[in-house]
């Protein structure tokens, strides 16, 4: 075709006797006649699927740009179908792909002791080519970016669980907190670098170990009963090492002349408890009482030794929890000791 100087030129009674050679059309020639050349393209490919013939076919958007490598019929054939098989394979492989999203299950109330680290784990589904990132509610400040920390706080880190499930599907990403403080305390964001962005809340609370003295503040008792005062200590992430009570500011004694008083402490995962016991309450033991932990605040009450007198408050066994038969036990003895 590259031999025809005008579109009329194009026609061709006996295509065949040139099947096997060259067939260049440049664009000159597509523009001055495109449906002469396209009508001229379309009888060649049918005499090639009717003679079985493979010839050298190259369709030149422009003979002085392309360059001069010859292009066969298969090559032409795949390059022209490549373009839609791929966009057929992209179109399926986008219905098929799963948006990520965020595990529904997972508590997103948390509970942290003061001082101690704190946890906040986030699961993905199908998470792909997406990014994890944590941020903090109250500030809008960016924590971590998938494995990554971005503040300047360093008891704040990124933790990352590789993934699990029969696909592989699922992903865990954690915040970390350390040496956790009350101003920790609020809203926290999981977000999924999605367009729209995917984002999913949690409450960190942050408690301190705190001590109460049971059936305060104001307790009365009779005169000669005997005072059973409970402090409990909850919160601690481990048991104080040690409780001291107060009577009106000072320290009390436990082998002090007036004798009969004794406690009795008991320490556990999640409460330790500490009976104070004060035999034949007299209205000289009236006054504030107080139990200190080595590890929580302070807890009062105010007691009342009357004579006679029976308010509804007055105390008609324990200020608290009875004691159990072993410590009962263990307390009379010490009594019975200390009048010895």
């Amino acid at each position: 075709v590259e031999k025809a100087a005008e579109p009329a030129d194009l026609s061709c009674t006996h295509p065949e006797s040139w099947l096997s050679e060259l067939v260049v059309i440049s664009m000159q020639h597509f523009q001055k006649s495109p449906s002469r050349v396209l009508a001229l393209v379309h009888m060649l490919y049918e005499r090639i699927l009717a003679n079985n013939i493979m010839p050298k076919f190259f369709l030149f958007a422009d003979t002085l740009s392309l360059g001069d490598r010859p292009m066969d019929t298969a090559e032409r054939h795949s390059s022209a179908s490549r373009p839609r098989q791929q966009l057929l394979d992209t179109t399926a492989s986008q219905k098929s792909k799963l948006e990520p999203g965020f595990d529904l299950l997972q508590p997103t109330n948390v509970t942290a002791l003061v001082g101690k680290t704190a946890y906040l784990t986030c699961r993905v589904h199908n998470l792909g080519d997406k990014t994890v990132s944590w941020v903090r509610h109250r500030d809008i400040h960016i924590l971590t970016a998938g494995a990554y920390t971005y503040t300047s706080d360093q008891r704040f880190q990124a933790l990352h669980k590789p993934n699990t499930g029969s696909n592989n599907e699922w992903s865990e990403w954690t915040l970390c907190i350390k040496w956790a403080q009350e101003r920790d305390e609020g809203i926290y964001e999981c977000q999924i670098s999605t367009s729209p962005l995917k984002s999913h809340q949690y409450h960190l609370n942050v408690v301190v170990p705190t001590a109460t003295i049971l059936g305060g503040p104001e307790l009365y008792v009779g005169a000669g009963s005997t005072i059973n005062l409970t402090c409990a200590i909850h919160f601690s992430w481990e048991p104080p090492a040690f409780i001291f009570w107060y009577y009106n500011g000072a320290v009390m004694s436990y082998d002090s002349p007036r004798g009969g008083v004794s406690v009795i402490t008991e320490k556990g995962n999640d409460v330790t408890t500490s009976w104070l016991l004060i035999q034949a309450a007299q209205p000289s033991d009236s006054g504030e009482y107080r139990c200190k932990p080595s590890n929580a605040n302070m807890s009062s009450i105010r007691v009342h030794v009357l004579n006679g007198e029976r308010p509804e408050a007055m105390q008609t066994g324990t200020a608290g929890p009875t004691l159990s038969s072993s410590c009962l036990l263990v307390s009379l003895i010490i009594l019975y000791i200390s009048y010895v």
